[in-house]
């Protein structure tokens, strides 16, 4: 047989031989650093026998799947670790992940104590160097082992697999764990390696499943690579929002209020304010949007209309519930399945409790109100396009574990919008709102931190979803066009689109590398038939229009989150609460420093005066730790001359200034946004 290399040369063998094998025979020192082989584009463990002609790679630790089977055995050596300290613990899965891997046990919470204790008894399993050996048994021979180790959570996974399965394991000196791999051939091929920290995990994701603690680590080639990644770490916990907007007093949450309603401080307020102030003012002024305010509730009869009832009541925070039985549910479904007939049994029915009072719920969404906003009068297609912007505040009831400081609430409060559109229009509205969304990232600075993606239904699914697979093509097909005229570089996702259309998802990651949505733009081809919502066109007939669901900023929320923890806590002077501190060097410089606040407030500057009677270098330090952009000392020199001396975070000591000069030079920053660049080093920490 003969076997294709990377770089093309070419080795011929008489016999079958094992992927380590062949990196031997090109040479010991590749052997010693493989971790697996990709043969034909498939990864494959280092044990894997070829017997025919095929394109090899060894996988070093250099490759990303190479580090990848590094750290899934280095998971594996820390199951053994818990199992050695703590025997009667339950392994259940062990896989690596993007930054390194985790272990799930059934067990009491580890301490910190404990994963120091877990380390230390890993460090002596790898320095035992046991050969790691792989093996299979037939189905029902694996449950037997696994049920003669006592590892329920083991026999499950078997029991669910086909029958006539062969199961494969890993034999680590004497430590036999349920695994298709790939893994290294020996314990000592782990070179550096930490554990990170431990949480609580459901088992299979599902929390009516088993409580499980998760141990989080992370293995790298290199001792330097792992002390790099260490501090990266200490980066993202200093950038943490859910740490640092406390800190800087931006918001708090209470546990007697509840979890996932998180209370903004006078500093955060101020932020929101700006924020929202700047999309109302952007959307009504410069886009042509009308701006709506409708109520945060509705009766269920809305909902249902619109079939947000029947695919997210879960979700949902319902008033006076009639907890129907699934039966009579499912039959009052059937009423608001014919969109010729809906609006008028939504309109006839009357839900009620066992105590008389209409079934309400909050509202999830804003899409059915402002439909009603639309209804109220007749349009003309010269009325179209008809532009409607709300910031709009909705609630969800989201899972306790989903819930993490600001990006996932159960209140919060978006930029919402509604388009309704004639068909020759629907391009190139989605083309400006899409423009517009990029306008608003680029004025946060945040355009280079996100990913787009086309979230399409999924046909395997298709009664998670409204319409047919047909009229799914069509629109899917219209937004792939748009998307490709716009020159957008975009991925596409099944089972990502909202039930009634697809949408265009921009992405984005926090510190910790998990993704959320955080702006959309969503094509609506159903729900204007079941308002039964219209336009009269040039004929005088009555045609459905077409809407785009769309936020131009997302979730007022999550977007601070996304700034704190992009900014470090820096954020650009026109959004900082705090704008400008003024520091009198003594008290007989304070009415000086009134006199310039007076002249900083008369153009609009957020500022403040430092009255404490402390001394200066105490004054700097404070406004530098609050994160204030400018600092303007004032003493007898600057009183005499009608001068401040200004302090930076982006230049530092700028020296004496005529108050002037500084008035209109930092209100020039506020109205054009500037994202000016930090260039002197400070320390923000307290």
């Amino acid at each position: 047989m003969i076997i294709t290399l990377k770089d093309g040369s070419s080795l011929e063998f008489n016999e079958p031989k094992s992927i380590i094998e062949i990196a031997t025979a090109i040479s010991e020192g590749l052997a010693r650093m493989a971790c697996a082989g990709e043969i034909d584009g498939e990864v494959k463990d280092l044990r894997t026998i070829i017997t025919d002609d095929c394109n090899l790679t060894i996988l070093t630790a250099n490759d990303p799947e190479g580090l990848k089977v590094i750290r899934h055995t280095c998971s594996h050596v820390m199951a053994e670790a818990v199992k050695r300290l703590f025997p009667d613990a339950k392994v259940t899965i062990g896989p690596a992940i993007e930054d390194g891997f985790y272990y799930d046990f059934d067990h009491a919470p580890f301490s910190r104590e404990d994963l120091d204790a877990i380390e230390a008894e890993m460090k002596k399993i790898i320095k035992e160097g046991h050969e790691i050996t792989r093996f299979t048994l037939p189905r029902e021979e694996a449950i037997k082992l696994m049920k003669e180790k006592d590892e329920p959570f083991k026999v499950e996974l078997i029991e669910d697999l086909p029958e006539g399965s062969e199961i494969s394991f890993y034999d680590q000196g004497g430590f036999v764990d349920l695994c298709a791999g790939p893994h290294l051939m020996s314990t000592k091929g782990i070179k550096a390696f930490k554990l990170i920290s431990s949480s609580m995990a459901y088992w299979r994701g599902d929390e009516k499943k088993a409580r499980l603690q998760r141990i989080y680590g992370s293995a790298f080639a290199k001792k330097e690579e792992l002390n790099a990644y260490l501090e990266h770490l200490e980066d993202i916990k200093r950038r943490d929002h859910n740490r640092l907007g406390r800190e800087m007093d931006i918001f708090t949450t209470v546990d007697v209020i509840g979890q996932g309603l998180p209370l903004f401080m006078p500093k955060g307020t101020k932020i929101i304010q700006k924020m929202q102030r700047w999309i109302e003012d952007l959307e009504d002024y410069e886009w042509g949007y009308v701006r709506t305010r409708t109520p945060l509730m509705a009766k269920s009869n809305l909902y249902k209309l619109s079939d947000h009832w029947f695919h997210y009541k879960d979700g949902m925070f319902v008033l006076n519930d009639d907890l129907m039985s699934d039966a009579d549910a499912h039959e009052d479904q059937k009423l608001y399945n014919d969109p010729d007939v809906a609006m008028k049994n939504a309109q006839e029915h009357v839900y009620m409790d066992d105590k008389g009072r209409e079934v309400m719920a909050l509202r999830p969404m804003t899409c059915p109100f402002q439909y009603f906003v639309y209804k109220a009068k007749q349009h003309s297609y010269r009325d179209l396009p008809y532009r409607m912007g709300e910031t709009s505040t909705l609630f969800r009831n989201e899972d306790s574990g989903e819930m993490h400081g600001l990006t996932r609430v159960r209140q919060f409060t978006i930029s919402e919008g509604h388009l309704i559109c004639t068909p020759e229009q629907i391009a190139d509205e989605f083309k400006n709102c899409v423009k517009l969304a990029k306008h608003c990232l680029t004025t946060l600075g945040l355009q280079d931190e996100v990913t787009y993606r086309m979230s399409k239904w999924d046909p395997k699914n298709p009664d998670k979803y409204l319409g047919t697979a047909a009229e799914w093509d069509v629109v899917q097909d219209n937004m792939r066009k748009i998307l490709d005229e716009i020159g957008l570089e975009y991925t596409e996702a099944d089972g990502e689109a909202a039930f009634y259309g697809p949408k265009l998802d921009i992405q984005a990651k926090n510190v910790y590398g998990k993704e959320d949505t955080m702006i959309t733009v969503q094509l609506d081809m159903f729900l204007a038939e079941r308002y039964d919502m219209y336009y009269i066109d040039a004929n005088g007939d009555k045609k459905r229009p077409y809407i785009i669901h769309r936020t131009s900023m997302g979730c007022y929320e999550r977007t601070l989150a996304w700034l704190i923890e992009h900014y470090a806590g820096n954020l650009p002077t026109w959004l900082c609460p705090e704008q400008v501190r003024i520091l009198p060097i003594s008290d007989k410089f304070l009415d000086y420093a009134e006199s310039v606040r007076k002249e900083l407030r008369k153009a609009n500057v957020d500022v403040t005066v430092d009255t404490r009677s402390e001394k200066i270098g105490y004054k700097i330090r404070e406004a530098r730790l609050d994160r204030v952009p400018y600092m303007l000392i004032v003493g007898e020199q600057e009183q005499a001359d009608g001068k401040v001396s200004v302090r930076s975070r982006y230049l530092g000591d700028e020296g004496q200034k005529p108050l002037s000069e500084f008035v209109d030079a930092i209100v020039k920053e506020i109205a054009t946004k500037e994202i000016k660049e930090i260039k002197v080093e400070s320390n923000n920490e307290k």
